[in-house]
Order: C-alpha cells, then structure tokens, then sequence
C-alpha cells in the first residue's frame, strides 16, 4: 500500500512539472511536442480529424502492448498520469514565462525529462512513447532517454515539414535532446554494476540477496593478513537498484567490505525488467 502512495505522489508530482513545461515553456512559444500527440497532429493535419480523439485512439494499442509486455502496475500509473497531466494542463494556466525561443526549449525540455523521469522511478511512464521506449529497453541495454529521442526526432521532423516552420522544429529538437538527457541522469536502469561482497556473514547477506532477485555468485577467501576464512559474494545489479542494495548490506553486514565496479557489458541471463 505504502509502494503505491508513493508511486501516485510522484506520478502526480511529474503530471504537475508536466503541465508547468507546456503551459509557461513550450505551448507560449509555439514549440512542437513529439510522441503521440505529434502523430496525431500530422494525422489531423491530412485528414482534418480531431486531434483529441486521434490522440486517444493511438494510445489504447500502447496502453494494450505495454500491459502485456510490461504489467499492470505501470500501464495504471501511466494512464493515472495521462488524466492527471491532462487535468493540470486545465488547472494551471498558460503564462509566458521566458521570451527567449532557446531559454524556453531549454527550460521545457529540462522539466519534461525531470517529469519523466519521475514517472518511470515511480514505476510508471507519462503515456505516449514513453511506453514504447519502456518495452523497448526492457530487453536491451539502451539509455531511455536517447530511445525517446530518437522516436520524438523524426516526428518533429515531420511537423517542421508539414508546418513550414523548420526554426520551431529545430528548438523543438533541442527541448527533445535535454530532455532525453534529463531522462537518462535519473532513470538508470540501464546502467550495470558488479558487487564484489567480502563478508563473514553470508548466509545472512544471501538470504537479504536473494530476496532482490538477483543471481550471486559465492567464492571461498582468505584474509592475507588475518587468515581467517570468509567468503566473496558477486553480483550485478542496475544502478537504479544499487542505493537500496548498499543500505541493504549495511543494515545486514556494517563490517562487510564491498568493492563496487561499473559493469561495461553483459553476456547471458540478466534480468533487466
């Protein structure tokens, strides 16, 4: 219960920064949005189709996918926060916070990537191709961020043809860029560690271990100077998991000593999700 209190304030803490991006940053200087919403622009552009329901009928095939491939739990945070943002964009009204096209892109772009990366701590996603990015790196080691860049870019490409405004689409690229950099500094699962585990206690630290889903590998050692017998325990984690990890170890084991290296590759069974 205390897992999804948590998970809602911060869906709706990146529903309100959301908001607070398009309606002061992005929408007062007429900068393009990707994802979805971009499609569909491009859709009603062609087709003289409202907007709002193309919109809404491109989500639900995502919305299905990620139920699948993902799980409950994220598809319900992140339609939870594609109600909420679209409440806060009511709510909090359109003011022109900064007169500069670059501060504005800038700006934006730094909330949108905060907000998102907020929403996928939390477990969820803002909607859109965050969802697709999120089935995407599900398997493969891809930053999120540069996968979100790279399936926004072509569509703003795509609004800069169909608008004749290819200095908006290009500030637009930039907001898209940080924010997919922003993304990547806080949803960090797809970066590896090694913990190599020095303990006298391994029974006790393999049942906390285990407990993470995460293989451990147990190694009989030596103490060069002491000579008394203790065991190495491996294993490699994300470093989106590695601070509950840390004070995990030291809550079970304060004497044990860890070394903890940056993990350049795998090759074999990890779990990614």
């Amino acid at each position: 219960m205390r897992s999804w209190v948590g998970a809602l304030l911060a869906i709706t803490a990146g529903a309100a920064i959301i908001a607070i991006s398009f309606n002061w940053f992005l929408v007062p200087r007429q900068l393009l949005t990707g994802g979805l919403s971009g499609i569909s622009m491009i859709i009603s552009y062609l087709t003289g189709w409202s907007i709002s329901l193309v919109y809404l009928f491109s989500n639900l095939p995502v919305i299905v996918i990620g139920l699948i491939r993902i799980g409950r739990r994220f598809v319900t945070l992140s339609v939870v926060s594609v109600i909420l943002t679209t409440w806060f964009l009511t709510l909090i009204p359109e003011y022109p916070i900064a007169n500069d096209d670059i501060l504005a892109a800038v700006t934006g772009g730094v909330l949108m990537g905060l907000a998102t990366g907020i929403s996928m701590r939390a477990g969820g996603s803002t909607g859109g191709f965050d969802i697709v990015g999120a089935i995407l790196t599900q398997k493969r080691d891809f930053p999120l961020g540069t996968v979100l860049f790279m399936l926004n870019g072509g569509v703003i490409v795509a609004l800069g043809y169909f608008q004749r405004d290819w200095d908006l689409a290009l500030y637009s690229m930039l907001s898209i860029y940080i924010t997919g950099r922003v993304v990547d500094m806080i949803h960090t699962r797809h970066l590896k560690v090694t913990l190599f585990i020095i303990t006298h206690h391994k029974d006790r630290l393999l049942e906390k271990l285990m407990q993470v889903e995460r293989g451990v590998t147990v190694m009989q050692s030596e103490g060069a100077y002491s000579k008394k017998p203790q065991h190495v325990l491996m294993t490699v984690t994300t470093r989106f998991e590695l601070v509950s990890l840390q004070q995990m170890i030291r809550e079970t084991d304060p004497g044990a000593f860890v070394n903890i290296v940056e993990t350049t590759g795998i090759i074999g069974q990890f779990r990614r999700g």
